[in-house]
């Protein structure tokens, strides 16, 4: 281990279209402890493939302090990633990766960057999370990965974010456990960060407060659905589940979402279609087995009718194959 009374180094690698929220909540909690401390904690250098400058999701640019470095031995390695991941991991981004990993480096992905390091082969045999909106894609491409929905896993000398606000906890947890909770919470509340997540929290907001209902037996039955996509169970199992009747679970799902349960676990489904389609390079057909459709007819029908537009049409407008 580092000695922590030592300054040390992150070495930001920006990816092309990166979230720049996960990148500047990471920046600014070593900032932040720098100047709560009155000492030089942490050091930090941008960098990104090319070395000149890289373009965040938003549009702005950030100028970059080199290309893809040899590190020291110290460093810590922080990927941020964003919308089109697949694109922005490229072969020499993936090489550069493995020979740094080869050296022991500490190495993490924020937001999507996830996704870099898993396709770099670092996170194999590792638990790890990744944005909610891409952990399907995800599993259906790494079969070595123990994903989690955690905000982050610090797995080993491998470390990934949910995205966002998750950078703040998880540099919240390093500066605790570098120099104590008392500068954690310091940076904490100088970040008006009033409830610090730790990684046994989840990245989603809870089935009642994401639809707007406090109905116990719902949120149960929309749990079982989320669960079951790929195999999809009848409303009267669903039902029977939470110790009600067809007509009952009937009335509640038109109650309170103004749909029948059909109708919303088919637009569940259908929602995990279209995550696969524009985030994985899975055929059309295996993308319908995965959502629960029998057959690739049924699903461009049903898919048309919520989106207006084919899987394959879908494909061709979004689709992001990942570089090999």
């Amino acid at each position: 281990m580092p000695d922590h009374a030592a300054t040390r180094q992150y070495v930001f690698i920006l990816l092309d279209q990166f979230t720049m929220l996960c990148f500047s909540s990471a920046v600014e909690a070593l900032r932040i402890a720098n100047r709560m401390s009155g000492r030089p904690l942490y050091t930090w250098t941008l960098a990104g493939e090319g070395g000149d400058v890289a373009w965040c999701s938003a549009g702005i640019g950030f100028k970059l302090d080199a290309d893809l470095p040899e590190i020291g031995r110290d460093d810590i390695v922080l990927v941020c990633g964003g919308i089109d991941v697949a694109s922005a991991t490229t072969k020499k981004v993936i090489s550069w990766l493995r020979r740094e990993a080869r050296k022991g480096a500490v190495i993490g992905g924020l937001c999507t960057a996830g996704y870099t390091l898993a396709k770099a082969g670092l996170l194999d045999g590792k638990r790890a999370t990744i944005h909610w909106e891409n952990q399907d894609s995800f599993i259906e491409e790494f079969d070595d990965v123990t994903l989690t929905k955690s905000v982050f896993v610090i797995d080993g000398n491998r470390i990934t974010t949910a995205g966002g606000t998750a950078s703040i906890d998880l540099m919240l947890k390093i500066i605790a456990d570098d120099h104590g909770e008392d500068l954690a919470n310091l940076v904490a509340d100088q970040l008006i960060y009033t409830s610090i997540r730790t990684d046994q929290d989840t990245q989603r907001l809870s089935i009642p407060t994401r639809i707007g209902v406090r109905h116990p037996k719902l949120g149960q039955v929309i749990r079982i659905m989320e669960q079951n996509i790929e195999e999809p169970i009848s409303p009267a199992t669903l039902a029977k589940d939470v110790g009600m009747s067809t007509r009952q679970l009937e009335r509640l799902f038109r109650r309170y979402l103004n749909r029948s349960p059909k109708r919303y676990y088919m637009e569940l489904r259908l929602g995990k279609a279209r995550n696969l389609l524009m985030q994985t390079d899975m055929s059309v057909i295996n993308v319908a087995l995965a959502c629960g459709f029998a057959s690739p007819s049924h699903f461009s029908k049903c898919y048309r009718a919520h989106y207006s537009t084919t899987p394959y049409r879908e494909r061709g407008t979004h689709g992001n194959k990942p570089r090999d």
